[in-house]
């Protein structure tokens, strides 16, 4: 339950994203759960790969250079739903995912520890 409780806020956190800034654009709350669904798949199946191969440009950057794998997943998500989710850029992808990165900090991390 809590799993789909942060299904939801993710969509809700990418809705809110694509309505303030211009080159992030979903086409609807439908495609923005979709696009958290596989944005969570993408985590747990290629960002750990990157992760590991990155590893020496990740110490070398203190640990920033974890914004752009994340931009990299979110960028992946966005191609593998085509015209219903559009990302104009990395730096619009990164900026992304500073915010997702900063939300979910606040907001679904204290609903975990609570249940």
């Amino acid at each position: 339950m809590r799993w789909l409780i942060g299904l939801i806020i993710n969509a809700v956190i990418l809705m809110g994203i694509a309505y303030v800034f211009d080159g992030f654009e979903l086409s609807g709350f439908g495609a923005a759960v979709i696009a958290s669904l596989l944005l969570s798949i993408v985590n747990a199946i290629v960002k750990p790969i990157l992760v590991i191969l990155t590893l020496p440009i990740t110490v070398v950057t203190l640990g920033l250079f974890l914004f752009v794998i994340s931009a990299l997943t979110l960028m992946l998500t966005a191609a593998l739903m085509g015209s219903a989710f559009i990302i104009d850029g990395i730096g619009m992808a990164i900026l992304a995912s500073i915010l997702i990165a900063i939300i979910q900090t606040f907001v679904v991390k204290p609903l975990r520890k609570r249940s």
